[in-house]
This record gives structure tokens, C-alpha cells and sequence, in this order.
């Protein structure tokens, strides 16, 4: 497999704080890979370089091949890369469809009226919020908040998919829904990049994991193996454990 997304020496400092440090991977096309680590460790911060809504300070990043580390968000949005957030970020003052129509609305091939209308009739039918399209969005439930926002990731018809514990505060019922969501987008061939730190999903999506702890890469491989390392262990759980 070709690689999609190229990330070599990625570094961000905040003053005197390197919160990514040197950090290096890969994703090929079709891939769903785990982004794992303790809390403050930098994943969310890299996913923030990826997207653009923060420059490196050292590094590359690459998409098939362009350089897009410090790009604006737009810019780097139209290059084909599409986000989830840890808070949800919906449009609360809008039904659930224009929700989702805004967000054709700005892609590259822009879509307008009763043609953008269908394209997010479809695509939160695709996301299970079928029948749902008249509802205002902020008085949806959480996880159907968050599947509002996958819808509106999904629209830019991006090739690459970043989700950022999109999978967080579910019940297990929820839990199992959104893991069938996810299932569903990478058996059609969609490319994630997926920080989670629910082990069930990563263990039933992620054919492969990056580790990462006080900013640095600590492991990178495949998934069973990687949360069996020692290291791996010892960021997560402590010493002890190891």
C-alpha cells in the first residue's frame, strides 16, 4: 500500500513546553490506524497539526506526497482531510440536515439546493440518523450530536478521516453502535487516524496503533502486539505493570 500520510520529525513547543517532540508515521490508503497514549501525551496536538489548526514547529507532514504542515484549516480541508473533535462541534441554531448541507456547501465541488438537500439526506442515513433531517441539532442526544458531526466530516468526501475520541462518553449500547459506524466507513475503504482510549474499539478497528507518551513516539506496529509492549503497558498503567 502507497502511503497516504507522510509525518516525519513533527515537533510543537508552547514556550518552553515541546508537547510533540520528533514525532514520525505513516498511513497508507484504506488504513484505520489507532493514535494511542495517556492523557497529555500530544495526540490531540498532532491531530491539530494534521488539520491545521495549529503550524508545527518543525517537521513535515505530507499528503500523497504535497507538503501541507502549516497550511491553513481551509486549505488543508480541501486537500482531503476531514475532522472529528473531542467536544462536539455542531451548528445549534440549525435542523439537523443544514447541518450537514453547510458543510457541502464549502467543499470543493460545491453542492447547492435540493441537490445538497439529498447528498445529506444520504449521508445521515448513512450515519443513522435517517428520517431525522427536520430535527433541531442541539436537541439531539449526544451520540447523535456526534454522529451529526461524522456526517459533516464525511460530506468533503475526505481522504483522510481524523476522529478524536469520537467514540467518548458512549453508553455500551452507544458504544457498540458507534464501533459498527466506524466498521462500516473503514470496510468501504475510508482512511482514519483514530485517538481513542477505548481499548474495545481500538482492538476491533485498528489493524495497527502509533503510541505516543510525554510527546514522543514510543511504539508503532501492530495492534495486539503494540498493547502487549512493556513500554506501552507502563505508559498506561504504570511501572507495576509492566
Amino acid at each position: 500500500m502507497s502511503a497516504l500520510l507522510q509525518i516525519s520529525g513533527l515537533t510543537k513547543r508552547f514556550g518552553g513546553l515541546v508537547a510533540v517532540n520528533g514525532v514520525s508515521f505513516e498511513i497508507a490508503a484504506g488504513e484505520v490506524v489507532g493514535l494511542l497514549g495517556p492523557n497529555g501525551s500530544g495526540k490531540t496536538t498532532v491531530l491539530n497539526m494534521i488539520s491545521g489548526s495549529l503550524k508545527p514547529t518543525a517537521g513535515n507532514i505530507r499528503l500523497r506526497g504535497d507538503a501541507i504542515g502549516g497550511l491553513s484549516p481551509h486549505r488543508i480541508a480541501r486537500k482531503g482531510i476531514a475532522r472529528t473533535f473531542q467536544l462536539v462541534r455542531i451548528l445549534p441554531s440549525l435542523s439537523v440536515v443544514e447541518n450537514v448541507v453547510a458543510a457541502l456547501a464549502f467543499r470543493t465541488e460545491a453542492l447547492w439546493g435540493n441537490e445538497a438537500y439529498e447528498a445529506a439526506a444520504t449521508l445521515l442515513e448513512r450515519v443513522g440518523l435517517a428520517g431525522r433531517s427536520a430535527e433541531q441539532a442541539e436537541q439531539l442526544t449526544y451520540i447523535d450530536q456526534k454522529r451529526v458531526e461524522l456526517a459533516r466530516a464525511l460530506a468533503a468526501r475526505p481522504q483522510l478521516l481524523l476522529l478524536d475520541e469520537w467514540l467518548a462518553g458512549l453508553n455500551p449500547t452507544e458504544l457498540r453502535v458507534g464501533i459498527d459506524l466506524i466498521a462500516e466507513l473503514r470496510d468501504t475503504g475510508t482512511t482514519i487516524l483514530l485517538v481513542e482510549h477505548v481499548m474495545e474499539a481500538v482492538r476491533a478497528l485498528c489493524g495497527r496503533c502509533v503510541v505516543m507518551n510525554a510527546g514522543i513516539k514510543i511504539s508503532d506496529g501492530e495492534t495486539q502486539a503494540v498493547l502487549k509492549e512493556p513500554e506501552v503497558v507502563r505508559a498506561y498503567l504504570g511501572a507495576a505493570h509492566a
